[in-house]
């Protein structure tokens, strides 16, 4: 595909008869193209007939009644937007757009039917692609709408490959020193947090998955630098964290087992320090 088949199908998204087709096309082929994002931005129409394609299967989100083929046309508008969240001349455009309110309908899909699954997933892509650029205006943005409550939700339900999309989310939003003061700040903030990370923990030794696993210790890694979190860790870490729940991971990962031993050394000192002041880090936990 060269650069005037590439605009030729931008440009066709606006014609309803050839959009499924140039969407698909172009979500296909759409890492080959840095300036992709740019040109679909800034091409008439073409984000006003995405948000269309969008907007048409909200009727069938409930009663759920969404089918696969359904699904797939919309993955493959979020797969564009996932590539206009990615790059950095669109993404604090498609912010200030607001555009996220369209998706989050998807993020809040109880439903686990496949073809809803496939949504929520997709969905978090966008998420997850504008966060994963270390950009702390993306994180400044997001901190004060509903983008990090809806992600603690899809930890909790859906497939494997959305919550650890979710997951890698809140991780990301940790990992910024704003974020990590937001959600540090509260008790309440903390306490949402630490309870979705527990269950998680629990359900994992039930349902194991590697990946999900690494995502969950990295934020309990994070939460762990903030020193009134820290305190409360040596409370409400999980025991199946210390104990040898999930050691046949541990010794296939390196990485994990290293984050992991961080992280129980970090908490044993905040005990340490704790015992020799008296002190306590949330009263209520």
């Amino acid at each position: 595909m060269d650069n005037l088949m590439l605009e030729q199908l931008v440009l066709n998204i606006s014609y309803p008869d050839r959009r499924e087709y140039a969407i698909r096309e172009l979500s296909k082929k759409r890492g080959l193209f840095q300036e992709l994002a740019p040109l679909l931005w800034n091409s008439c129409g073409t984000i006003s007939a995405l948000i269309q394609e969008i907007i048409s299967v909200y009727p069938v989100l409930s009663p759920p009644n969404l089918t696969l083929l359904q699904s797939n046309r919309v993955c493959n508008v979020l797969a564009l937007f996932q590539c206009v969240a990615m790059h950095r001349d669109t993404r604090m455009l498609l912010l200030n757009a607001q555009i996220l309110q369209y998706i989050y309908p998807f993020i809040k899909i109880t439903s686990e039917l496949r073809p809803f699954n496939n949504l929520r997933h997709t969905s978090l892509g966008v998420i997850a692609a504008l966060v994963k650029v270390d950009d702390p205006e993306v994180i400044s943005f997001l901190l004060p709408t509903e983008t990090f409550l809806l992600c603690l939700d899809a930890m909790k339900t859906g497939s494997v490959s959305s919550k650890t999309v979710a997951t890698y989310i809140v991780q990301r939003i940790l990992s910024n020193d704003d974020g990590l003061t937001f959600i540090c700040t509260t008790p309440e903030r903390f306490f949402t947090v630490r309870q979705v990370l527990a269950n998680m923990i629990a359900a994992l030794a039930e349902q194991p998955s590697s990946g999900l696993l690494k995502q969950v210790i990295r934020c309990y890694l994070r939460l762990a630098d903030n020193l009134r979190a820290c305190d409360a860790l040596t409370i409400c870490l999980p025991s199946m964290l210390r104990d040898t729940t999930f050691s046949s991971y541990l010794r296939e990962d390196p990485t994990m087992r290293r984050w992991l031993l961080e992280l129980i050394i970090k908490v044993q000192r905040a005990s340490v320090a704790m015992q020799a002041s008296g002190g306590s880090g949330y009263e209520h936990i």
